[in-house]
């Protein structure tokens, strides 16, 4: 991986132990491993947050801390990766989720044409028809895009790896073949 422009752009660790809202987490923010940015802590955070950012729930950030911090895995990438549900694709994120949710369970897509009403009682009511196909979708979705995440940022390290050894050993040969040319 592309360590080095990570790294870049990666806040400094004192800034996220001083940070207000994380104060709450104690020592436990003092874990050098919650910063490295290696092979298993950079896809344990893909996994981490890609999983918190289907949840359903507010404070996806704080979550998403609290599990990076329980598994030990980078926590800014975590924590960063939950911005994928944002105000602009949290609906079709979720309405994916709704539809695998009904899909597993087998039950029928809820879909009435212009019943939309922004009001509190319509969406106790919709919510109440739709919760367990949801929640299931959420739960299923974020586990498949923690899996997929996971072994994705796994995948792509070990060929950056094995690209990078092929080329500094193709440069030592070349080396050598310039040394022997010189003797």
């Amino acid at each position: 991986m592309p360590k080095k422009f990570i790294k870049r752009y990666m806040p400094d660790h004192r800034t996220i132990r001083d940070h207000r809202h994380l104060r709450f987490f104690g020592t436990l923010l003092h874990d050098p491993n919650l910063f490295h940015l290696n092979r298993r802590s950079a896809s344990g955070a893909f996994a981490v947050g890609l999983f918190v950012a289907f949840l359903p729930l507010p404070l996806q950030m704080l979550i998403a801390a609290a599990a990076a911090i329980l598994v030990r895995v980078n926590l800014p990438i975590s924590v960063t990766l939950v911005w994928i549900t944002n105000p602009l694709t949290m609906p079709p994120m979720f309405y994916f989720a709704y539809l695998v949710g009904t899909w597993i369970l087998g039950s029928p897509v809820h879909l009435e044409q212009n019943s939309f009403e922004l009001s509190y009682e319509w969406g106790k009511h919709e919510l109440a028809v739709i919760w367990q196909p949801f929640l299931l979708g959420c739960l299923v979705s974020g586990a498949a895009s923690a899996l997929l995440g996971y072994l994705s940022v796994r995948m792509l390290w070990r060929v950056h790896l094995v690209r990078y050894y092929q080329k500094r050993k193709l440069q030592r040969r070349l080396r050598e073949v310039a040394h022997d040319r010189r003797q």
